[in-house]
């Protein structure tokens, strides 16, 4: 994906939650957006499957492209767009439905399955690869949200997954999980990277350091600095960037 100049108003253009952030998300890679509460790094997330849209008097400019095709131009179905793009939220939201059904429904939904025996085989395969499947198998017609909080949240992933995204987005994904749930879900995420781009909201430095390969600051609706996430730890080129790290404030 690319972005290019993007700015965000909310309010009908009375307040600018972001300002001009150009930034690449390549393939196979984690990103993290990391900053202070309110710097607008969960705004700029939204913009990339057109979250924002669901929001009244919230206006996108700019450009986002995915494979070259700018994401806001008029002819663009919102519905395929996030399958392509993915989101993990915050907190679990799994559908009131049956661990299978909150697996199945996407892909039901656009034609990617055509029968039962397919659906079975693609229910199976995205629970595998979200790491729920020996935790799930003999229970796949009971609600999911009968499972623990961090299986929600692996469920969600796997029911982003089922769709064949080119990119998945998480905002914070284990701000609500124990660090045993969040430790899981963070290797996960690792695994992921091998078929898929992740976009990754974050207010844990610790897990921004740990699971992304570039790591992006935001403060008050702009992207101060962007980097190999090594780099943007240890030797940052921006004296906000450096006060956000030492804990200076934030």
């Amino acid at each position: 994906m690319r972005c290019e100049n993007v700015d965000v108003y909310y309010n009908n253009g009375e307040k600018k939650a972001i300002n001009g952030v150009s930034l690449d998300i390549g393939s196979n890679e984690v990103i993290a957006m990391i900053g202070p509460s309110g710097c607008g790094k969960s705004t700029f997330l939204r913009c990339l499957n057109r979250m924002n849209d669901t929001i009244e008097g919230c206006r996108v400019e700019g450009e986002i492209s995915l494979d070259g095709k700018n994401i806001y131009a008029k002819d663009v179905d919102v519905v395929p767009l996030r399958a392509q793009v993915g989101m993990v939220f915050q907190k679990p939201n799994p559908f009131p439905k049956s661990i299978y059904d909150n697996v199945a429904y996407g892909p039901k939904i656009h034609g990617l399955v055509q029968n039962r025996a397919e659906t079975d085989e693609l229910v199976e395969k995205s629970l595998i690869r979200a790491g729920l499947w020996e935790e799930a198998k003999d229970r796949l017609d009971q609600p999911g949200t009968g499972l623990s909080g961090g299986q929600q949240q692996r469920l969600c992933i796997a029911r982003t997954i089922a769709v064949n995204p080119e990119v998945i987005l998480m905002d914070e994904p284990c701000s609500a999980l124990d660090p045993i749930a969040t430790a899981i879900i963070e290797e996960l995420i690792d695994e992921l990277r091998q078929e898929y781009s992740i976009a990754i909201v974050t207010h844990s430095m610790q897990q921004a350091s740990r699971v992304s390969q570039r790591t992006a600051y935001f403060h008050l609706g702009d992207l101060i600095e962007i980097g190999p996430t090594e780099q943007i730890f240890l030797n940052p080129l921006h004296q906000l960037t450096q006060d956000y790290i030492t804990g200076r404030f934030g």
